[in-house]
């Protein structure tokens, strides 16, 4: 099969030919349909995440088609249309058994643990626990963009940060996982506050039901404590200059959900945090069984993950697309098409 190869960390991949995976015991392989381009796999391609070993495939956002089904999977067949979460989970440990399969220790993860989706074929481990039916009327492009960042966002915004009707939001960047945050929280009827640094990330905030909208810069805490400050403030990107920010946005006994990698770490206003009584939350993926109630709001119309597809690109392409983060993020979500050329 055709996949993207990073050779060495930091270089440009390379596409080139590379064996298929195989479906092994409780497994299955995809025939990739659609794969999203995420900030995560930059981060993955520069060297920042240390279950990488080299050469690597990246690649964790997919939907596709079963083509192969290993020893022991009895519910899933060939032919199926079927999206996962970008965590595996083993479905056997306390945790999930519990039902937390997103922190699950036992955990693998497409383009991290093992090759990814960046490739005509993927494997996902622990079918029975991972795997997710599409809706007959949902294109896997679409289906491609709900695995890591709209999912992500929908248990950050909805299941963790627990925002309710008339509550602020304010959502520091606005990627992909950022303008899935805005549309989430609107359907939820809170009032949301976008902050970015790209005017055209801003515009498609608006489009999704920002009501406020603010270049990044300085005065944005300031801005925010003008408007009564926010219920609520996720940092959708991962930058210690954004916590500080999101920390003095937030109002007393407010939450401060966090979602964006920190791979050099943070430094926190402890001080602040406990005077104010403010909650710092960590946010990580969503379980394949949270699904539903995602999809019921997808299918109601209340949810629109289709409007975050603003290019679509090939496998050849996504070299140059990944390497082009480097320099900043894409309005909207990229989403990979193996099969087409």
């Amino acid at each position: 099969m055709r996949a993207v190869v990073v050779e060495e960390y930091g270089v440009v991949p390379v596409v080139r030919d590379v064996p298929r995976p195989v479906a092994a015991d409780g497994a299955v392989v995809l025939r990739v349909e659609a794969t999203g381009l995420c900030r995560s796999d930059w981060h993955g391609w520069m060297g920042h995440d240390s279950d990488i070993v080299l050469p690597h495939v990246p690649g964790h956002e997919l939907a596709g088609t079963i083509a192969a089904v290993g020893a022991g999977v009895t519910d899933w067949q060939v032919g199926d249309r079927v999206t996962t979460p970008f965590i595996c989970a083993c479905g056997q440990c306390e945790q999930c058994l519990e039902g937390n399969q997103q922190v699950c220790p036992n955990q693998l993860q497409p383009g991290f643990n093992y090759w990814g989706s960046f490739a005509e074929y993927v494997a996902v481990p622990y079918a029975s626990v991972n795997l997710v039916r599409l809706p007959d009327d949902m294109d896997f492009a679409t289906a491609a963009g709900l695995g890591c960042r709209f999912a992500t966002s929908f248990r950050a915004v909805h299941q963790v940060g627990k925002v309710r009707a008339g509550e602020r939001v304010a959502v520091f960047g606005c990627g992909g996982v950022g303008l899935s945050a805005v549309m989430i929280a609107t359907a939820l009827d809170a009032e949301v506050v976008a902050i970015d640094t790209n005017p055209e990330a801003l515009a498609l905030a608006r489009e999704y039901g920002a009501t406020h909208t603010l270049q990044a810069s300085d005065q944005v805490a300031a801005r925010i404590q003008d408007l009564g400050g926010a219920h609520v403030t996720i940092d959708a990107l991962g930058s210690n200059d954004i916590v500080q920010q999101a920390l003095s946005s937030v109002r007393p006994r407010g939450r401060h959900v966090q979602v964006g990698l920190l791979p050099n770490g943070v430094q926190l206003d402890v001080g602040r945090l406990i005077g104010q009584e403010l909650s710092w939350l960590g946010s990580h993926g969503m379980p394949a069984h949270a699904y539903p109630e995602m999809l019921a709001l997808v299918a109601s119309g209340k949810l629109r993950p289709a409007e975050l597809i603003t290019r679509t690109i090939t496998l050849d392409q996504t070299p140059a697309a990944l390497a082009a983060l480097s320099d900043g993020t894409t309005a909207g979500i990229t989403v990979i098409t193996p099969g087409s050329s």
